[in-house]
């Protein structure tokens, strides 16, 4: 897989532009004759991701995080608002146009085991993508996957092995291998790392961003995990109720955190406290 080293030029256009993402839920009927309750899941997200760059995404659970990466993949469409990769809404794609934009852009789950086919070899999961684009011939995409499992630390000779054989960190990599095997311009992981062991974790992370100053991949990091996100992200966007109520570079964000929510989410960070003398 060829690759160079790669700068992120701060005056370029953005990779991922979402503007003004609303999703709302229609919950079953509590009552025969009543409206459906619904759920307002997003009201109204902005932001947008340079090629090069690094964005994360946090709050608690039910702050609207997953929601923004499956309407960010197209997996699920929104009530209103666009989401536009390279200038393309994906949501207004022809179903064949869909299929050929997933090519710059690729996703991590949170689960390294639930999310590869334990019936499936390592060659088959990576390749995958490329067997779903349907343009490129087996011997092709064997060769790719090799070449995706050399550039995150694992043999070609694991190519014919199952998931079951490896740890919790390898068959993250095997995850991430797959989603890089199309070259993409962006990869969506969501909770890469919290599946993981804490020795582990920063591995991971080391590895997503060599293979960002390698590919000159563009993340949009969903995480609950402020350490996370501060180690890998270049700005983060807090979450809250649907709404982002505030944004900026980790280390300023952190250190200096204007809105309530934000200061209760550092709040709640564990510190480590030493032990009185006896």
């Amino acid at each position: 897989m060829t690759a160079r080293p790669f700068d992120p030029d701060p005056e370029s256009v953005p990779l991922l532009e979402v503007s003004d993402l609303v999703r709302h839920y229609t919950l079953p009927r509590e009552r025969l004759f009543g409206a459906p309750p619904s759920v307002k899941a997003l009201n109204g997200v902005s932001f947008s991701v340079r090629p090069g760059q690094s964005l994360g995404i946090v709050g608690e659970s039910g702050s609207g995080k997953s929601t923004i990466a499956r309407l960010v993949m197209a997996l699920d469409r929104p009530t209103s608002g666009s989401v536009k990769l390279l200038g393309r809404d994906l949501h207004a794609l022809p179903r064949a146009e869909l299929r050929a934009a997933r090519r710059d852009l690729q996703m991590v789950f949170q689960d390294p085991y639930g999310s590869l086919d334990p019936r499936q070899t390592v060659a088959r999961i990576v390749a995958e993508p490329l067997e779903a684009l349907a343009e490129t011939s087996r011997a092709e995409q064997r060769e790719r996957a090799g070449e995706s499992l050399a550039a995150v630390g694992l043999r070609t000779s694991d190519l014919h092995k199952y998931p079951h054989e490896f740890s919790g960190g390898q068959r993250q990599r095997i995850a991430i291998a797959r989603a890089l095997i199309t070259r993409p311009k962006l990869i969506v992981a969501d909770e890469p790392v919290s599946a993981l062991d804490v020795s582990v974790q920063a591995q991971v992370l080391n590895l997503m961003q060599d293979l960002q100053q390698q590919f000159g991949i563009s993340y949009l990091l969903i995480s609950h995990d402020l350490a996370v996100v501060n180690h890998l992200c270049d700005e983060v966007c807090v979450l809250h109720r649907g709404l982002v109520v505030e944004r900026g570079a980790p280390q300023q964000l952190f250190a200096h955190a204007q809105h309530p929510y934000t200061q209760a989410l550092l709040a709640a960070v564990p510190r480590a406290e030493p032990l009185a003398s006896a």
